[in-house]
């Protein structure tokens, strides 16, 4: 039995309650065979002092976007999944609207996978590219 895309957003931004991503806003918004996306608003809860969007909240929107994509694209009956590392790289600020993380895999293997993020604005500017790698550990 396949899963609608629908069922399968809705149930991702349902988990979201009452966690870091609830409180950044933080919705998931498409997905498709090798890519997730989410999106976030740019407004104060996620500026830094001079107004501009916070380089941690693009990091928690990247984080959060690629370890879904890990857990959707792997068999949760049997691993769990965490983040083990990321980087990001800033390339531009944004001040309002919203930015969109587009999360794909570089490598999905057995136990480690490598994710790539791209963060846009709603021009597709890009504002950061982030890596993240994940580890999935078998359920005892």
């Amino acid at each position: 039995m396949q899963i609608s895309r629908e069922a399968v957003l809705s149930q991702a931004n349902k988990v979201c309650k009452n966690t870091l991503m609830e409180t950044l806003e933080i919705e998931f918004v498409d997905f498709g065979e090798d890519f997730v996306t989410a999106r976030m608003p740019v407004n104060s809860r996620v500026y830094q002092p001079d107004g501009v969007l916070h380089g941690g909240a693009t990091v928690a929107l990247a984080e959060s976007v690629g370890s879904f994509a890990a857990h959707i694209f792997l068999n949760l009956n049997e691993v769990f999944v965490r983040g083990i590392e990321i980087s990001a790289n800033h390339l531009k600020s944004v001040k309002e609207g919203y930015v969109y993380a587009k999360a794909t895999f570089i490598h999905r293997g057995r136990t480690t996978q490598l994710l790539q993020i791209r963060i846009t604005d709603d021009n597709d500017n890009l504002i950061s590219i982030c890596k993240l790698t994940t580890i999935a550990l078998p359920k005892k």
